[in-house]
C-alpha cells in the first residue's frame, strides 16, 4: 500500500494500481523507449503486474501499531513481505517466464542489503530462479535483459512520483526520495543525465525536463481518502471497503523552458 497522511485522513493508494500507472507509462514511451518487437508483450506485461504480490493483501490493509497508520510498502514486516514477494513473481511466470524473469530480478533487488535469514534465503532463491528461467529462454540477450529491467525501474519510479507526491506539491516539499530527481538507468541509454527532473505545475499536471512521449499522456490513479475517525471507530479494514475510490487524472508534459 502507498499511504499518504493528512491531518484527517489517510490517502491509500493500492500497489497494483500503481504498477498499472507504471504500465500505461509504459505503453506510451516514445519508440526510442521501445522494447523491440519480439519482447514488447513480456516487458509490457511485467510492468503492470510487477505489483501483483501486494494485489490481494492490499484488499485488507493492515495497521501499524507502533506509526498508528496503515503499514506501506516501505515498512511491511520483511518475513511476510518476501511470502507476498515471491507469490506475485510465481504468478507473473506462469503467464510469461520473460516478465517472470524481470519481476524476480525487481524483487530480488529491494531485500540484497537486508541481512536477516529470511530476506537473504528469498535473494538466494531468485538468483536461482533467474538462473533457471534464462537457461530455458533461446538466445537470451543480456544488454537487452538490462535495457528493459531499466525500463521497469524507470516506468515505476515515474508512478511512484505521482503517488507519492501530493499533487501539485512545490519541489522543496517533495517525497525524500524524488528531490534530487528521478534515477535512470545507464542501461538505457538515452538520456544526457542519470536522473529526470520532474516538477508539479498545478494539482493535475507534472512537467518533465526530457521527452518522454510523443504528446502529452494523460494518466487516472486511483486512490481512497480513509477517515481517521472511522478508523478509530471501525478500523481499519471496514473503513477502507467502505471508502469510495475516487479518480484523479494526472497530465505528463513536457516542459519547453
Amino acid at each position: 500500500m502507498i499511504v499518504r497522511e493528512h491531518t484527517n485522513e489517510f490517502v491509500m493508494i493500492e500497489q497494483d494500481h500503481h504498477a498499472h500507472l507504471s504500465g500505461e507509462i509504459a505503453a506510451h514511451l516514445k519508440e526510442s523507449l521501445t522494447p523491440e518487437k519480439e519482447l514488447r508483450e513480456s516487458v509490457e506485461y511485467a510492468i503492470y503486474k510487477h505489483d501483483d504480490g501486494w494485489k490481494l493483501l492490499d484488499k485488507q490493509p493492515f495497521w501499524n501499531d507502533k506509526n498508528q497508520a496503515p503499514y506501506t510498502f516501505v515498512d511491511f514486516p520483511v518475513l511476510p513481505k518476501t511470502v507476498f514477494y515471491k507469490h506475485g513473481i510465481e504468478e507473473v511466470e506462469k503467464n510469461d517466464s520473460y516478465a517472470g524473469l524481470l519481476c524476480s530480478k525487481h524483487y530480488a533487488r529491494f531485500l540484497l542489503d537486508d541481512t536477516s535469514k529470511e530476506a537473504q534465503v528469498f535473494v538466494q532463491q531468485e538468483e536461482e530462479r533467474q538462473k533457471r528461467i534464462i537457461q530455458s529462454l533461446t538466445n537470451f540477450d543480456q544488454d537487452a535483459f538490462n535495457f528493459h529491467y531499466g525500463l521497469l525501474q524507470l516506468c515505476d519510479n515515474l508512478s511512484l512520483y505521482i503517488c507519492l507526491n501530493e499533487p501539485g506539491t512545490p519541489k522543496e516539499k517533495e517525497h525524500p526520495f524524488f528531490q534530487k530527481g528521478i534515477p535512470v538507468s545507464s542501461s538505457i541509454g538515452v538520456f544526457k543525465w542519470d536522473k529526470l527532473n520532474f516538477r508539479w505545475l498545478d494539482e493535475n499536471t507534472i512537467l518533465t525536463d526530457e521527452i518522454l512521449f510523443d504528446r502529452p499522456l494523460t494518466i487516472t490513479l486511483k486512490q481512497k481518502l480513509v477517515d481517521k475517525d472511522s478508523i478509530s471507530k471501525k478500523g481499519l479494514i471496514e473503513s477502507y471497503n467502505s471508502a469510495p475510490t475516487q479518480q484523479v487524472n494526472v497530465k505528463l508534459v513536457h516542459d519547453v523552458n
